[in-house]
């Protein structure tokens, strides 16, 4: 029987589900003919534009390229004009220095001076200053998803996903985690085969969310000014550890078994109406700063506080502060990564209470509400912390690694218990610590030209682990094989 199955996919081209599917629609087809007569029988707009953007060979060169303008606009050309003005302007020459002027007249103590002006809008203000960057990313993204295009891509996602073991199902909490990984991890409860929701569960934040995009936004424009392939290579980075995930975790015991079929009705294309795009667009962003003037707002007068007093509460430099002793503990951890700075351990820590953050750290740790790409001090004070190949490791590291404390809750309501949430959280970090391993020990070998050393071998055998775990064979048991055929039936 599974020659016969293997011989119809081989002649087909195809897997037996879509194989499956595609008769049946067939089928219903032909007898819709039959019975219903419509006066215009020609192709529709949607049919005519369908031939070309889901087809065989441009469906994925096209996504790539809407993807590709779409991050442009939104991170590299329209969005850093309008969050250039937003940092420059708004908060780093009017707020702050109008806000600790007015202090300094009404006779405030320096350390509430400092609090308000270096911890909370310095904080608050470096994360408020990427909002147009997001609104405007959200903006395109809901004109694709009110035209119907993304509704292709599904489909198309489909043939690729299933050949790596995912559904096509997975997909649509892809898509939504894109914009935040809450409601993504929640969208897998339509997916009804239990491995395959828990494995999209794993794998969904690493899809970058709304939240992430300042730290891109930032080390990109820090590091790698004039690229503006750079927003668009996380994005894909992302498409691409869900797969290579996909495949690897389908080759083990917890996971293995057939995909469910995926089967969708694809709407017809239509202009996007203004109204439904602009309340898309204010939902997504809205979560953002109610988040800023909340959870943000709070964090940012920890690490102000903890930045700024010793263990006895007195007053010291950073270098003395409680947060640098912390730091210190932490640090040795991503040493390997190449950022095993104090202060860049306690930057990625404070990311796990939301990835905002993360460039929210870095506005009170320096008192820069002006945390802006182009901001020289901001770049300078990079620039000591890591290095090209660093700053990739570190925005690699926090984009892949256990997501944010309101995703993790998610992740635990959704996989029914901390055994399941601790595999997820357990596989996620270590899958970002070793990408971000190779990066930094192979790439300060190719591009910064150091020596090679037991890291950089260490990080070889592990790429070379990496491809075997991808391409080995994998022979499940007759029990596991048959339980998996049950499931994806």
């Amino acid at each position: 029987m599974e020659s016969v199955i293997s011989g119809c996919e081989t002649e087909a081209d195809d897997d037996s589900e879509s194989v499956i599917t595609n008769e049946r629609y067939q089928y219903i087809g032909n007898l819709i003919a039959k019975c219903l007569h419509k006066k215009n029988s020609g192709m529709t707009v949607s049919d005519k534009i369908d031939r070309v953007v889901t087809n065989r060979w441009l469906a994925l060169p096209i996504f790539a390229a809407v993807m590709f303008i779409v991050y442009y606009v939104s991170v590299s050309w329209l969005g850093t004009i309008v969050t250039d003005w937003t940092n420059d302007t708004l908060f780093g020459s009017i707020v702050q220095p109008a806000v600790g002027g007015w202090l300094t007249a009404v006779g405030a103590a320096e350390w509430l001076n400092s609090l308000i002006v270096d911890g909370i809008i310095g904080g608050v203000g470096a994360v408020l200053g990427f909002v147009p960057q997001m609104f405007i990313l959200f903006f395109f993204l809901s004109i694709l998803e009110d035209c119907g295009y993304m509704a292709r891509v599904a489909f198309i996602m489909d043939r690729i996903f299933r050949k790596f073991g995912l559904s096509g199902k997975s997909f649509i909490p892809l898509l939504i985690a894109s914009g935040c990984g809450v409601p993504g991890i929640m969208a897998s409860r339509t997916i009804e085969n239990e491995k395959d929701r828990k494995m999209t569960i794993m794998v969904t934040t690493f899809i970058p969310c709304g939240a992430k995009l300042p730290l891109i936004a930032l080390v990109g424009g820090a590091f790698f000014p004039g690229s503006p392939w750079v927003a668009p290579a996380m994005y894909f980075m992302g498409i691409v550890m869900v797969i290579v995930s996909g495949v690897i975790l389908k080759k083990t015991r917890l996971f293995v078994g057939d995909p469910a079929p995926f089967v969708m009705e694809l709407p017809q294309y239509h202009i996007p109406g203004a109204k439904g795009v602009l309340i898309h667009m204010w939902e997504r962003g809205k979560a953002f700063i109610i988040k800023a003037g909340t959870v943000i707002f709070v964090a940012c007068g920890l690490i102000w506080f903890l930045s700024n007093f010793s263990w006895s509460l007195q007053m010291v430099e950073q270098s003395e502060s409680i947060l640098a002793a912390i730091g210190h503990v932490i640090a040795p951890v991503f040493i390997p990564l190449g950022f095993g700075t104090w202060q860049a351990a306690v930057t990625t820590v404070s990311g796990l209470v939301a990835k905002e953050n993360l460039v929210g750290t870095f506005g009170v740790l320096y008192g820069l509400a002006d945390a802006a790409e182009d901001n020289p001090a901001m770049i300078g004070e990079f620039a000591a912390l890591f290095t090209t190949v660093s700053a990739m490791s570190f925005m690699v590291f926090n984009l892949l690694c256990a997501p944010c404390f309101a995703a993790i809750g998610a992740i635990k309501r959704e996989m029914g218990g901390w055994k399941w949430t601790l595999i997820a959280l357990g596989y996620q970090t270590g899958l970002a610590y070793v990408m971000a391993f190779m990066i930094n020990q192979i790439g300060s070998v190719l591009v910064l030209g150091q020596r090679f050393s037991i890291g950089t071998a260490i990080a070889v055998l592990l790429f070379a682990g990496i491809l075997y775990l991808l391409f080995r064979s994998y022979k499940p048991k007759s029990g596991h094989a048959l339980n998996g055929a049950r499931a994806g039936a």
